[in-house]
């Protein structure tokens, strides 16, 4: 039997479990951890697992990128069932997809994080090189001119 969106006892499931049940979390336990820490907000507010869900409440979800995605929900299941069903269960809001397609596209036009570094490790030259550079003040020096000394308030 598939599950409908409207599967659920009394129309009441818990916020972890819906998450999973949405397939926006592999397991219930990564739905739990996200929204201990902070990363899921029930109608702008933060809440526990246990909260229960209804239909027409908005959830900001805040996972792998730094935008967060804001969600209708539009139906109830504590079950978890094929993508196409749970796709039924919410949906994104026109606002959260323009942020996210322009976060995204942001993202594919920065440039590559390795470019910005000239060269990797130091070859036996530069080695060569940095070692005979001009050494600065021993360090015994720097500390007793810089230092502040538990004796030096006596």
């Amino acid at each position: 039997m598939k599950p409908s969106p409207t599967d659920a006892a009394d129309n009441k499931v818990r916020l972890d479990k819906w998450l999973w049940a949405a397939r926006f979390y592999k397991t219930r336990g990564l739905s739990t951890e996200a929204i201990d820490k902070g990363h899921v907000r029930l109608n702008g507010l933060p809440v526990k697992p246990s909260r229960e869900v209804k239909v027409g409440d908005t959830l900001e979800l805040r996972m792998h990128q730094d935008t967060p995605r804001t969600i209708v929900v539009k139906g109830l299941s504590g079950v978890r069932g094929p993508a196409p069903v749970a796709v039924l269960l919410y949906e994104e809001t026109e606002a959260s997809k323009k942020q996210r397609s322009e976060a995204a596209e942001q993202r594919r036009l920065a440039p590559e994080p390795a470019h910005s570094q000239p060269m990797g490790r130091p070859t036996k030259r530069d080695r060569r090189q940095i070692e005979d550079l001009p050494e600065a003040p021993p360090r015994g020096e720097w500390n007793e001119r810089w230092s502040a000394s538990l004796d030096d308030g006596d």
